[in-house]
């Protein structure tokens, strides 16, 4: 399996959904993301699909299916980003989750119509 196919088949299951913050995502057109949002084209940005491999490559985790989930690039980048060990998936779930329902994950402009469906529980991998 291909990780475009892995994350296809992972947008598809999760609906559309960050599996970390729960924001709706875009795979084609951030600018028809936009328009569709009410939301700039810089911010539609940080809501591209992206493949998140539970289990790190670079920690041996394979492109699996079972490994892939759909993030939006912003939480799959952040979750990487200035750390030597990346948190587990459901750790970092649970920071963002906290985050978004504090308000301070996202700022969007208050007429924007972005959907957002609680994320799945995840799993921790263990590769």
């Amino acid at each position: 399996m291909t990780i475009k196919s892995a994350r296809t088949r992972a947008f598809q299951s999760q609906k559309g959904y960050c599996c970390y913050c729960g924001f709706e995502m875009w795979t084609d057109s951030a600018e028809s993301f936009a328009q569709k949002h009410q939301i700039s084209v810089k911010q539609a940005r940080h809501f591209q699909c992206t493949a998140e491999h539970l289990h790190a490559r670079k920690d041996g985790g394979p492109d699996t299916a079972e490994n892939i989930v759909a993030a939006c690039i912003r939480c799959n980048r952040l979750r990487h980003q200035k750390r030597s060990k990346a948190p587990t998936p459901s750790e970092y779930q649970q920071h963002v989750q906290k985050r978004v329902n504090k308000g301070k994950w996202w700022s969007l402009p208050p007429d924007c119509n972005l959907s957002r469906d609680r994320p799945a529980k995840l799993r921790n991998s263990t590769g």
